[in-house]
């Protein structure tokens, strides 16, 4: 993350939030903040808007510290593979009653999807048809910065980010095409089979200094041509992959058993759910994908190889399982098999039953608004501070990511700190922070 010295400049005039992806999460979250403004809900579980923060002289909230953009200032615009308004789409996902939407129907239904950019072959279970066509995917990719050069001029946006929300694509690793700026962009002149649709929304949107957020656990921004790409135009980009129902539960319970070193012999996770992530992981090579993002939490809470006696031999198991009934309320279950003293067994159980959206929908907002803030801060490139919201932070080269929750909010905490002048608080005194000023 590069830094830039001095207070960030202010929010002047209207955010733009586009959001590739306008399914369960994105309409939760539209409705939400609309009916917020009109004071018929309370943001909750959003840090920016409900959380606090201590500083030097007292306890206010964040949006109070530093100089979010306000929710009366945000527009809201987006892509998708179905042509249904806002409204309608908030319908057919069916995370949201008809009581809570119809104070906000109009609205919504203003909000209509421009056309995606899509290939089938990176998510083979939607069948969309609200899709761009093209010759290239350089072609593809001038298509999306002509999109939001227009949502920007017609909404009258003085900055705008982009969040994706989008389906998981299919799993991938990178390869030469992904190593430089001049290979990728010969990649889009000849169509190279290994860009995916995630990456083109991601290239357009660096084009134009609009910070990126990766939402889903896509490759996408965690490869070198793109990282180089939001340096030159002086981009801050974040991922991979909201942390929302299982895995924030293991981020965490697993901190907790670590700092009581309780040993874990195994982690058995399964869940179902039936909306439209579902169908998309139903497939194995997007489940492939999804299930390196959820793996790669408990190795990073325990760190095994340092503490081979308590989590050398741990077995983790996770499996997603599409289950229409279910809708957008997924279930997830939990089998923890740990040891105390002397080695002797015991076991935790977890049934979580969450409204994935519901969880995500503060995160988008909140991703949104900090990135916003770091632009006009002068920041550029990975946001590790913002590893709080996500299952699979991206870190800089040689930087072992961090996924501790309780950790992740001290860093990002201190980064605000000192983004508004304050002097860090060090993690040990950070469970004093709701106790007033920092002595």
């Amino acid at each position: 993350m590069n830094n830039q010295q001095g207070l960030p400049a202010p929010a002047e005039g209207k955010l733009g939030i586009l959001l590739p992806g306008m399914g369960a999460v994105a309409t939760t979250l539209i409705a939400g903040v609309l009916a917020v403004r009109k004071g018929a809900a309370q943001p909750i579980g959003s840090l920016t808007q409900m959380g606090k923060i201590r500083t030097s002289t007292g306890n206010p909230k964040i949006k109070d510290f530093a100089p979010l953009t306000a929710l009366d200032d945000i527009e809201f615009g987006g892509w998708d593979v179905y042509e249904d308004n806002v409204y309608e789409a908030a319908l057919n996902a069916g995370v949201l009653d008809y009581k809570t939407l119809k104070g906000v129907r109009a609205e919504m239904e203003a909000i209509k999807p421009m056309k995606a950019a899509f290939d089938l072959h990176y998510v083979k279970n939607l069948d969309g048809t609200h899709i761009k066509t093209y010759t290239t995917k350089l072609d593809l990719a001038e298509q999306v910065i002509a999109d939001i050069r227009n949502f920007k001029a017609e909404r009258g946006c003085s900055r705008l980010v982009m969040v994706w929300c989008g389906s998981t694509e299919i799993y991938h690793e990178p390869t030469e095409t992904h190593r430089t700026l001049d290979a990728f962009e010969e990649g889009l002149r000849t169509n190279a089979s290994n860009i995916a649709p995630s990456m083109i929304y991601a290239y357009a949107a660096l084009k134009e200094g609009v910070p990126f957020v990766n939402g889903a656990p896509n490759l996408t921004v965690d490869v070198p041509a793109l990282l180089e790409l939001a340096a030159t135009t002086g981009t801050p980009v974040a991922g991979k992959d909201f942390k929302t129902g299982q895995t924030l539960m293991k981020t965490i319970v697993a901190p907790g058993l670590s700092a009581r070193s309780l040993g874990v012999k195994g982690w058995f996770s399964t869940n179902i759910l039936g909306n439209r992530d579902g169908l998309v992981l139903d497939d194995p090579d997007n489940f492939r994908t999804k299930e390196v993002s959820k793996l790669s939490v408990l190795d990073s809470v325990f760190h095994p190889e340092e503490n081979p006696e308590l989590y050398g031999d741990m077995y983790h198991k996770v499996r997603i399982n599409y289950y229409p009934p279910a809708g957008d309320n997924k279930e997830s279950w939990d089998n923890i098999d740990i040891f105390g003293w002397m080695g002797y067994p015991m076991q935790i159980k977890i049934n979580f039953l969450c409204r994935d959206s519901i969880l995500a929908a503060p995160l988008v907002l909140d991703l949104a608004l900090f990135m916003d803030l770091a632009k006009r801060a002068g920041w550029s490139g990975i946001q590790e501070w913002l590893s709080f919201y996500l299952k699979s932070p991206q870190a800089e080269p040689n930087i072992r990511p961090e996924h501790d929750i309780f950790k992740q909010l001290v860093m990002l905490h201190n980064t605000l700190r000192l983004l508004m002048g304050e002097e860090p608080v060090a993690a040990a005194s950070e469970e004093a922070y709701q106790d007033g000023p920092q002595a």
